[in-house]
């Protein structure tokens, strides 16, 4: 398709739309060979754009126009222009309706955006610029407008039609067709439309707002699938209720619906009253879904629900601004889930993303700002960057402002933009006037890519009493960008005294005792010192408290500073943190140093947090899980790929050498009970069972792998089961192969379980991987057209199995080159997402770079290929180290 680079979108080249549209009627004869689309849109010129030469442009895409009338006139074809990408009608008045009538082709749509076929279903997927395949349109986010919409199909293959908004009126048209109208009383951008069409089963309930509505609760799933609705359900209402409690936001609408289905790009779309979910976020039973499956639902749930306020009645200007509405609701959802379960876990949970996912992001040839100032493709910018370093902007500026400052804020940004398109700096706008902030210097942090380095040195005056820390803030400049200069960093420490207690954090300046504990301090340039005055004995200082900003932080702690931490940090998430960075300082050393002992003093700190029955076992967990292979691979300047597997297996194996009766005293200690629960206690003593079992299974021994085995067969629940079946996997053999033909026959019929049986192959660390990976490609079961069962196989192996993956004979690199190349014509997102595996290929040794290059180099070559395959290879062959 792109034979030379595509255009690339600025930022800078934003002009507001030269016309409006007020009303959009829709009619959709439905047929997933064919189907009809009617649009009569009530158009004007834009007061506040540019006038242009008259001409309309249209968005449009694989539609075949059948009509087009201004004003009831049928247009003869000297009146307009059809482009490959367009409808171009010529001298158009100030205000007028535009009709036309297209066809289109359900059951052809691989790329799933716009109306496409998901079984025997009809759905949509309109962001980011899906709604073009539907009809023609100003495809942008910033017109607004309210629509009306008539769905006309089969009644017996599609006895259910929804849209956005309230029910407006059902009618039996004979001859075994029928019709239901859908009126949505708020104006909303196009990439907000959903319908949905099938056979699908109602799972009903109510919900009471605050103020006394009643709104009717609908989850449409598969008939098959009534009885694993119950958790999506609960976790819908809590949500209701959390944003009422929270933020004062109420939903509008009589209805809301949510529609699983089992072809879907993205996790969930927050269309306007109609919610369209990757069935995996709404499906969820004890003996099918995982704790990690429940959590997951539970979020994602909330975080569609919570765009009905921070995304869809205040929706994004320009699609440069995507993270106003997924960094705050990330944010929101990441808040309510802390809420509903275990802060300090899900703090960690949340930074362990954000290192694993973003952090390599923005130190790569991908980088770019949280707003973005130019693309290709706007679907390659659904990124880590834009989510989950969005959110912690989020979260600075909650944290800068104060819980009262921050719900003003809020206030008065949905009082001011209601129904509006607005931007980031609307919404920092709202945050300095509600606190009387300056956030200028603020704004940097939506400007600038790259994760900032704080470098910490501190003295200690002993006569004086006086204990200093210094911070020294360093940007490494990404993407050909000049640094923007210091930003406004909010890092929240504590002083622990010799016996881990909180000390009080008063400099020389407070006027007043300051409390014991956390102190927010607010960096804003290259270099600041703060000096705590009346302290009896040098402190050990507690830095970056509950991640209070997106930074890495580099402190010489000794050995048993970081020991101490672990051991008596008041703050749960450095605690985690401190023993994330003994783990990783002894890893580092034993890839350099193969024969290094572990000493003694992390097997007695391990032992400590294994049997400390005092503590939160879901903490536990967190903190005795060693960090992964790829994250220690982050931290070298050149990759070991077998010398950090070798070093993290090595340590593992040390470990229960050491510690092998109580892991087994631990295991029993936590086995569930009894009936499955997915409360935060259940979900944390599972998690600790599971992860002891995971070290006793570490040498394979028979005992372990017959408790292991017996685990598997109990069933107990889907948690411990696929805990159970992958580490038999890792381990080999009859049992792992009896396993998994066992779990294949129960399954075979369940997608989303089927998922996790390819899952755990493609994870596996035995060194035939790949060619089992490859033979399940031909698996009765597998199929590229679902993006489900291609990430659950191609993608768990090329991206969470790097010591396989990153093969030295680069086997794995022409595995996903082929696959990337099959993949583009039929999905180019999701073909585009598995391509980014490649994006660190700088980082590794001159023979691996050589065979990564060589694969990027094959499909850039390609002339038929994507806009969104074409940018991330283009971009990742021609970053520059930095």
């Amino acid at each position: 398709m792109y034979r030379n680079r595509p255009p690339t979108i600025h930022l800078k080249d934003y002009r507001p739309p030269e016309f409006l549209i007020d009303r959009v009627e829709l009619r959709f004869e439905l047929a997933a060979e064919t189907t009809r689309v009617e649009a009569s849109l009530e158009m004007r010129r834009n007061p506040a754009a540019v006038r242009g030469d008259g001409d309309l442009r249209l968005d449009g895409e694989q539609l075949e126009l059948e009509q087009v009338a201004l004003d009831g006139r049928p247009l003869p074809p000297a009146e307009y222009r059809i482009e490959p990408e367009a409808l171009i009608l010529h001298h158009v008045p100030d205000r007028f309706r535009l009709e036309t009538r297209v066809r289109i082709h359900p059951q052809r749509n691989t790329a799933l955006e716009g109306l496409y076929q998901s079984g025997a279903l009809l759905c949509t997927q309109c962001e980011a610029e899906g709604f073009r395949r539907i009809t023609y349109f100003l495809d942008r986010p910033d017109v607004m407008a309210r629509y009306t919409t008539t769905l006309v199909a089969d009644k017996g293959r599609y006895p259910v039609l929804l849209a956005n908004g309230n029910p407006a009126g059902t009618e039996d048209l004979g001859g075994g067709r029928h019709l239901a109208r859908w009126e949505d009383p708020f104006p909303k951008p196009c990439y907000l439309f959903a319908l949905v069409a099938g056979d699908l089963h109602e799972v009903a309930d109510r919900f009471t707002t605050a103020s006394g509505r009643e709104v009717a609760l609908r989850l449409y799933v598969e008939p098959e699938n009534h009885d694993k609705c119950d958790h999506a359900m609960r976790s819908l209402k809590q949500a209701m209720r959390w944003d009422e409690e929270r933020y004062g936001r109420e939903y509008d609408l009589e209805v809301y619906l949510i529609v699983a289905v089992s072809h879907f790009n993205m996790g969930a779309m927050e269309n306007k009253g109609l919610n369209v979910f990757n069935a995996k976020y709404v499906l969820a039973r004890p003996d099918t879904a995982t704790d990690q499956d429940f959590l997951g639902i539970e979020a994602v749930i909330a975080h569609e629900y919570f765009h009905n306020w921070t995304g869809n009645r205040i929706t994004c200007r320009d699609w440069f601004q995507l993270s106003l509405k997924e960094g705050f609701t990330v944010f929101r959802d990441q808040e309510f889930s802390a809420d509903m379960g275990a802060r300090d876990v899900k703090r960690i949970a949340d930074v362990r993303t954000l290192r694993a996912r973003q952090f390599p992001e923005d130190a790569g040839p991908l980088a770019h700002p949280v707003r973005p100032d130019a693309y290709i493709e706007i679907n390659n910018f659904y990124t880590a960057t834009v989510y989950e370093k969005g959110a912690e902007l989020v979260r600075m500026q909650a944290r800068l402002l104060g819980p009262e400052a921050f719900r003003r804020a809020t206030d008065l940004y949905f009082a001011r933009h209601d129904g509006q398109a607005v931007t980031i700096e609307d919404f920092v706008r709202c945050m300095e006037e509600a606190s009387g902030r300056d956030l200028t210097q603020f704004m940097r942090w939506y400007a600038q890519a790259g994760t900032p380095e704080l470098t910490v040195t501190d003295t200690w005056d002993a006569a004086g009493g006086v204990y200093t820390l210094t911070f020294r803030q360093r940007t490494v400049p990404r993407a050909n960008r000049a640094s923007l200069g210091p930003l406004h960093i909010p890092v929240a420490v504590g002083l622990l005294d010799a016996d881990g207690r909180d000390l009080p954090l008063r400099t020389a300046d407070d006027t007043a005792e300051p409390p014991s504990g956390t102190r927010l301090l607010e960096l804003r340039r290259d270099e600041t010192s703060y000096r705590f005055v009346g302290l009896r004995a040098r402190p050990v200082p507690s830095l970056l408290r509950g991640f209070s900003a997106p930074v890495k932080v580099r402190y010489d702690y000794s050995d048993d500073d970081l020991l101490f931490l672990m051991a008596h940090d008041s703050d749960g998430f450095n605690r985690w943190d401190a023993a994330q960075t003994l783990a990783q300082r002894l890893l580092l050393r034993r890839v350099a140093e193969p024969e290094a002992q572990v000493p003694a003093g992390f097997i007695a700190a391990f032992r400590r947090a294994l049997t400390d029955a005092d503590a939160d076992p879901a903490l536990r967990a967190e903190v005795l899980t060693l960090p992964s292979e790829a994250h220690l691979g982050e931290q070298m300047a050149v990759v070991d790929v077998d010398g950090i597997h070798r070093a993290r297996e090595g340590l593992r194996h040390a470990i229960l050498a050491a510690l092998r009766s109580e892991l087994r005293a631990v295991y029993e200690a936590h086995r569930d009970p009894g009936p499955y629960a997915s409360t935060p206690a259940a979900i944390g003593r599972r998690a600790l069972k599971n992860l002891a079992l995971g070290y006793l299974m570490q040498d394979g021994d028979q005992e372990a792998v017959d408790l292991c085995a017996a685990q598997f067969d109990a069933g107990a629940n889907m948690t411990d089961v696929i805990a159970a079946l992958g580490l038999l996997v890792d381990v080999g053999g009859a049992p792992a192969e009896r396993a998994l033909d066992t779990f294949y026959r129960r399954w075979a019929a369940d997608p989303l379980v089927l998922d996790k049986w390819f899952a755990v192959q493609a994870a596996s660390k035995r060194p035939d991987t790949l060619a089992r990976v490859e033979a399940l490609l031909g698996h009765e079961a597998f199929t590229l057209r679902n993006p489900n069962r291609l990430r659950s196989l191609v993608g768990v192996f090329c991206s969470l199995n790097p010591v396989r993956f990153h093969a030295a004979d680069g086997a794995g690199y022409r595995f996903l080159g082929d696959r990337v190349l099959e993949l583009d014509p039929l999905n180019p997102q999701i073909a585009s997402r598995m391509l980014q595996a490649l994006a660190r290929w700088r980082r590794y040794d001159p023979a691996r770079q050589a065979l990564m290059r060589a694969q990027l180099e094959r499909i850039v070559a390609v002339e038929e290929l994507s806009k969104d395959v074409y940018e991330v290879a283009s971009k990742t062959l021609g970053e520059r180290p930095a």
